[in-house]
């Protein structure tokens, strides 16, 4: 009898240790990347397989933060979800203003927006959508603050919408998970506009953002890597107050893809 109690013992501590959660990582050697682009910042990294975080910086894990163009993902799934746009093909034509990004001189529909990060474009949509359907679906989807004020066209740029790297991250694990409160629909259509790389080995889906905030560029690439059946999401923050900072838009990305090469998720040859 006592050794039967011992073995159960045994076997009961056995699988404790085989489920306890394993410590997330601080990686405080990633700040190398960071200095590489002469910016500051924040990455989280969330593995869902092992439940563990892995970050640098974490004390701006919860700090909020205006979305930017990240906030195009929401954006369209409200669009989406609301009718204003039918699907990935719809367009919607060009103003004739001439803006500084030449690939924003023309008609876009959806997917071509997203892509390019064509601000006029989710401005029209979130102007169609109006502000009141707006505000209804930001809580309803709980994305950041969900706060709407400082304009249709404008909260998300320079208005009151903040969210955080953890924020981010809940809300891409929900779009993955298909636990938004979007149809199936509309879920399966942003995320493959979503899609940045696409390999036999990987999928990468995501969308970068700049804005300005307190004085200074701020800076997103939020998203998930798909590869051999698992999903890993990350979220990278950078902030530079030199606002002739040449390697800044390729800091949002790039940074993302060296500490991903050094996890041995992804080669950075790829």
């Amino acid at each position: 009898m006592k050794q039967s109690l011992l073995l159960l013992l045994i076997l009961a501590s056995a699988m404790i240790s085989c489920t306890r959660k394993q410590p997330d990582a601080v990686r405080d050697d990633f700040k190398t990347f960071y200095d590489r682009y002469h910016v500051e910042g924040s990455f989280v990294l969330y593995d869902p397989q092992a439940d563990t975080y892995t970050f640098y910086n974490p004390e701006q894990f919860r700090q909020p933060f205006t979305p930017a163009s990240t906030f195009k993902i929401c954006n369209a799934l409200i669009g989406l979800e609301t009718g204003v746009i039918r699907d990935e093909n719809f367009v919607i034509p060009w103003d004739s203003v001439v803006r500084n990004r030449p690939a924003w001189n023309c008609d876009h529909d959806l997917k071509s927006a997203f892509r390019n990060s064509t601000v006029w474009y989710y401005q029209e949509l979130a102007r169609r959508v109006g502000g009141s359907r707006m505000k209804y679906w930001l809580d309803k989807a709980q994305y950041g603050n969900a706060d709407t004020s400082g304009g249709i066209d404008q909260f998300w740029l320079a208005g009151a919408l903040r969210i955080s790297p953890e924020q981010q991250i809940t809300f891409l694990r929900r779009l993955h998970d298909n636990q938004l409160p979007f149809s199936q629909r509309s879920m399966d259509i942003v995320k493959n506009i979503m899609i940045t790389k696409d390999t036999l080995d990987y999928v990468v889906r995501a969308k970068t953002g700049w804005g300005v905030q307190d004085a200074m560029d701020l800076g997103w690439f939020v998203g998930y890597l798909e590869t051999h059946g698992k999903v890993y999401y990350f979220a990278n923050c950078i902030q530079s107050a030199d606002s002739n900072n040449k390697d800044f838009a390729d800091a949002r990305t790039d940074i993302v893809f060296l500490i991903l090469d050094a996890l041995g998720l992804m080669p950075i040859s790829s």
